[in-house]
């Protein structure tokens, strides 16, 4: 507006200088200033024209600096408001936080106390189950040593009740096997048309030497062991009386030269590289310094 103002005022200067100027000056120089005039008028309405460029130029700045105005208001009032919402949300969550954490330190220790609870009463059940296993564990063991002795015990009983029955039965035998002697020592002598017959010796041999073995694995202490042995080892000397010889083989050491019918066993208790007749299943009888019947035994050996 200003500028306007000025163009206007000079103007105006220049139309009253013209018109002073009008009687003194000559034809020329008035055709020179209206050139010059003209020239001016010309410079003017490109200026005016520019200035109203400006103005335009100037208008749409100014509301481009408002809209920019606007625009950093609006933003500014966002970030306010962001902000405003982010301390609320920054306490909301501290609040939250502080919420969660102290949950979490009573849970924590309510946890611990519970964990230290389960664990006492896990020590608890196991002291109980370790003192009741230990306690049915000796009562069983007691109770099962008092079965194992009972039955040891019925079963020493039952084998000695056996044994004494079977040194009865042997013992019955042995009578009827003197019997049987005696009967035939006392029949009348034949003359002899043949080859003698020895076999109910050889039988009272076999019967007298089977219960002397039986008796080698008895208790001595059974009632009846002793009259037993006495009685057998006294019908095997009646028979020497009759010519009839039944050596004693156990004990002594074998060698495959023997005439005898051996069963090997092998026995580490006995000394390395011997040989020794351990029991005797048949037994060797002479007659008259002859051999009617090898033996057969049977050999312990320890290589």
């Amino acid at each position: 507006m200003k500028k306007t103002f000025h163009i206007f005022l000079l103007v105006s200067t220049i139309n009253l200088f013209a018109q002073q100027q009008t009687n003194s000056i000559s034809n020329n120089d008035i055709s020179v200033i209206q050139n010059s005039l003209e020239k001016q008028k010309t410079e003017i309405k490109s200026l005016d024209s520019t200035l109203k460029s400006q103005i335009i130029i100037i208008n749409q700045q100014k509301s481009t600096i408002k809209k920019l105005t606007d625009s950093v208001n609006s933003l500014r009032n966002r970030t306010y408001t962001n902000s405003a919402n982010i301390n609320a949300i920054a306490t909301d969550l501290g609040t939250k936080i502080q919420q969660t954490e102290t949950s979490s330190k009573n849970s924590i220790s309510q946890l611990d106390k519970d964990v230290n609870t389960n664990r006492l009463y896990w020590i608890i059940a196991t002291l109980v189950t370790l003192l009741l296993g230990g306690l049915i564990y000796w009562l069983l063991g007691k109770r099962i040593a008092s079965s194992q002795t009972d039955v040891e015990s019925q079963i020493r009983s039952t084998k000695k009740t056996l044994e004494e029955e079977s040194l009865k039965l042997d013992a019955q035998l042995l009578d009827i096997i003197n019997s049987q002697l005696k009967i035939k020592e006392a029949e009348p002598k034949k003359p002899e048309s043949g080859e003698k017959d020895h076999s109910l010796v050889l039988k009272v041999a076999d019967e007298v030497t089977r219960i002397l073995m039986n008796l080698e694995v008895m208790d001595k202490e059974i009632k009846g062991y002793k009259q037993l042995k006495k009685y057998s080892e006294s019908i095997l000397d009646n028979l020497k009386a009759y010519g009839y010889e039944i050596p004693q083989l156990i004990g002594i050491n074998y060698n495959s030269g023997m005439n005898m019918v051996a069963t090997l066993e092998f026995d580490e208790s006995i000394e390395t590289g011997k040989q020794i007749i351990k029991r005797i299943i048949k037994p060797q009888v002479n007659f008259e310094g002859k051999m009617i019947q090898a033996a057969k035994v049977t050999v312990a050996f320890n290589e």
